[in-house]
């Protein structure tokens, strides 16, 4: 138990403070670990770590709130409403996740600073003007929400949004309620940087050899399962 606490406490500090963590979500589900920091404090460098070192997918993570306010559309309901203009959506439904119920991917956005949107410096910056828009809009209605959304941000870009479950861990247990959940117990604006760690063997980096990389570079390593546990007590 006390270790437990220890890694909790010291992960959310670190998170206040800019740092990577390492996130496991589960055996059963997609037995990966994700590089992820608080967004605000993404750098160049950030990014650089994350496609070097990950090599999977980088994205944005963010709470159910903030999407709200800003109108943010799952992908997977958009296909589903779409007209019959383009019949060839309604057939790419993701309806057979072997993982998981849903998917939590929404938009793909780039700054409208950015050039190609793709570089380190782009795709970091990206993720900066969003975490400081998702901190700009706490107390502006939703019209105005979007209309800065489109202001600053254009899509399709290089950067996916994922959006947390609205009862987070309560609804859905991946990295995107995983992150946004220590997010807001780290009181930090609750938009998360994530990367997939791939191994060199065609799959997922393994959970060892994902907590040995952490070791080697100082970065916590939390488990879903430990986050879980920890966000039923601090949410109670």
């Amino acid at each position: 138990m006390g270790e437990f606490i220890e890694n909790i406490s010291r992960a959310v500090t670190d998170l206040q403070n800019g740092k990577i963590i390492l996130i496991y979500d589960d055996d059963d589900r997609e037995g990966e670990a994700d590089i992820v920091m608080a967004s605000e404090f993404v750098a160049p460098e950030s990014i650089r770590t994350m496609r070097k070192d990950g090599g999977g997918l980088i994205f944005l993570m963010t709470s159910s709130e903030i999407a709200d306010k800003l109108k943010l559309p799952f992908l997977a309901d958009l296909f589903s409403d779409v007209d019959d203009k383009y019949p060839v959506l309604k057939e790419l439904i993701p309806n057979d996740i072997p993982y998981d119920s849903k998917s939590s991917f929404s938009l793909y956005i780039n700054h409208r600073d950015t050039f190609t949107g793709i570089t380190d410096i782009d795709r970091g910056l990206t993720m900066n003007k969003f975490a400081d828009l998702a901190k700009k809009i706490e107390n502006i209605d939703d019209g105005a929400a979007t209309k800065m959304f489109g202001k600053e941000f254009r899509s399709p870009g290089h950067i996916p949004i994922c959006v947390a479950s609205k009862n987070l861990l309560n609804e859905r247990v991946g990295h995107t309620e995983l992150v946004v959940s220590l997010l807001k117990m780290a009181d930090v604006i609750p938009v998360g940087s994530g990367c997939e760690i791939m191994g060199d063997t065609g799959r997922a980096l393994s959970k060892t050899k994902a907590k040995q990389y952490a070791d080697e570079n100082g970065f916590v390593f939390l488990e879903g399962k430990d986050i879980i546990k920890a966000w039923k007590k601090w949410s109670k």
